[in-house]
């Protein structure tokens, strides 16, 4: 196994991790370290894809993990946030749904021998889901930002950006690769 699949793994590791210290206050900034967790596993996305190109390592099975170890991470972060009332079940159910149809399509794709690169709106929709999401995760601790309004509004308009670009890229992806919906 190489570096970029080990890599992979690791961010699948990492999602539990970041699960408890998001969901249970064992100490008073246990949410920063959440934070820091899911900063680091979105790190080791970028790391993986990079050194998977550079050392000409790409793998089947970093085609298929990559995108699912993400998927996990992002899931694993609006269950949280969704289950500390810091995410709107909108905002959820809309990053989801755009995620199951779109590994439809990757897999309809993958059954013909074909795969989808992402899209620049798919890799601007990743990049705003991780800012939103490591913003509502660390304004979510309370200790840090009490008493800042502005906060809460900033984090809300970087979620729903998240959101509007989710479907501006799914629906991007669905117009693209409409051939491998057809039901024939």
């Amino acid at each position: 196994m190489n570096t970029p699949n080990k890599l992979t793994l690791l961010r699948v590791i990492m999602v539990p991790l970041f699960m408890v210290f998001m969901m249970y206050d064992w100490f008073a900034y246990s949410r920063l370290v959440a934070a820091l967790v899911f900063l680091l596993a979105f790190a080791t996305d970028w790391l993986d894809g990079y050194l998977a190109r550079r050392n000409n390592q790409v793998t089947n099975f970093g085609k298929i993990m990559d995108p699912l170890a993400d998927k996990m991470l992002t899931t694993a972060a609006l269950v949280c946030l969704n289950a500390t009332g810091d995410v709107s079940p909108w905002v959820t159910v809309i990053i989801l749904a755009r995620e199951f149809i779109v590994s439809g399509v990757r897999i309809a794709a993958a059954a013909e021998g074909n795969v989808i690169a992402a899209s620049i709106w798919g890799k601007a929709k990743t990049m705003w889901q991780f800012i939103a999401l490591t913003l509502a995760i660390i304004c979510a601790e309370e200790m840090l930002f009490a008493g800042i309004p502005v906060v809460g509004i900033v984090v809300d308009v970087c979620i729903w950006l998240a959101a509007a670009l989710t479907i501006i890229s799914g629906v991007d992806y669905l117009v693209k690769n409409a051939k491998y919906l057809s039901m024939k």
